[in-house]
């Protein structure tokens, strides 16, 4: 993870192309199906911070009226890479970010007032609380916010739009890594990405998106730059017997359904929810 913060590659970017639209003919009797609407492959509700990408995100269960929020990965907080065990939670905040339309235009400056959770353990994630109600963002600007999916992901086809960088990288699940190692820091159940997603450095925090749903599975934060095990920048993949493999190349993401495994009623964390997946402080 460097100060660009994150782990990525090689520069080649990619623009996702929309899967073709199935064309058939039936009989006059029979009547025709609607093919099933395309999730527009856009960059709608990415957020350029300084170092890193964003999103504009909701819960399944968000309220207009509540406080938007944004996420990012725990690499891009503001104070730093959090020392491994580290958890922070509903501390005060002033980060800034810019909220950018579909074509990737700058629309709407975003300030937050709080760190709703952060950590580098066990995933990788930072989220925001920001100063204005989904309601109010959408009033403004006619965008809706992401919704965080609120079961596991699957194989298949994502796309990774990165609010830095204005820019779509075609990054489909391809896998799931058990255990994820860089450098001092270790991730469970983390997304492999199949080989050519190719993100670099500033793709940090973009949402990885499911073509399917729209919806918000993972968010991408990093990979192989150099072939080198274990190190900064070149994560490996600890397997059941305490051997390691790496690969140049390779990308990864984390999960981010977590987060719906630990809200209250009243949508608020609580790391003693039972099923709560996200890290608590020293694990």
């Amino acid at each position: 993870m460097s100060s660009l913060p994150a782990i990525r590659r090689r520069p080649a970017l990619v623009a996702l192309a929309l899967a073709s639209v199935l064309a058939f003919t039936v009989s006059p009797a029979v009547a025709t199906a609607a093919a099933p609407a395309a999730v527009p492959v856009n960059l709608t509700a990415t957020v350029r911070l300084n170092n890193c990408s964003a999103t504009l995100v909701r819960y399944p269960s968000s309220r207009s009226t509540d406080r938007a929020m944004m996420l990012t990965n725990g690499h891009c907080f503001e104070g730093g890479f959090l020392a491994p065990g580290q958890v922070i939670m509903n501390r005060s905040s002033t980060r800034r970010g810019t909220l950018l339309n579909s074509s990737g235009s700058s629309v709407l400056g975003l300030t937050a007032d709080r760190v709703l959770y952060a950590t580098m353990t066990g995933t990788d994630v930072t989220l925001y609380r920001l100063t204005r109600t989904f309601a109010s963002i959408q009033s403004a600007t006619g965008i809706a916010a992401r919704t965080i999916a609120a079961s596991h992901p699957v194989p298949g086809d994502t796309f990774v739009p990165s609010g830095f960088f204005a820019r779509i990288f075609n990054c489909d699940i391809e896998r799931f890594v058990p255990t994820l190692r860089e450098d001092r820091w270790t991730w469970h159940d983390s997304i492999g990405f199949a080989r050519g997603c190719n993100t670099i450095h500033g793709t940090s925090g973009s949402p990885v998106i499911s073509v399917a749903t729209g919806e918000v599975v993972g968010i991408n934060n990093t990979g192989n730059d150099d072939g080198q095990v274990c190190t900064l920048n070149n994560p490996c993949e600890v397997n059941p017997d305490g051997t390691t493999t790496a690969m140049k190349g390779l990308d990864y993401g984390q999960e981010t359904y977590w987060f719906t495994t630990c809200l209250t009623a009243s949508r608020t964390i609580d790391l003693n929810k039972a099923g709560c997946l996200l890290t608590r402080p020293g694990g």
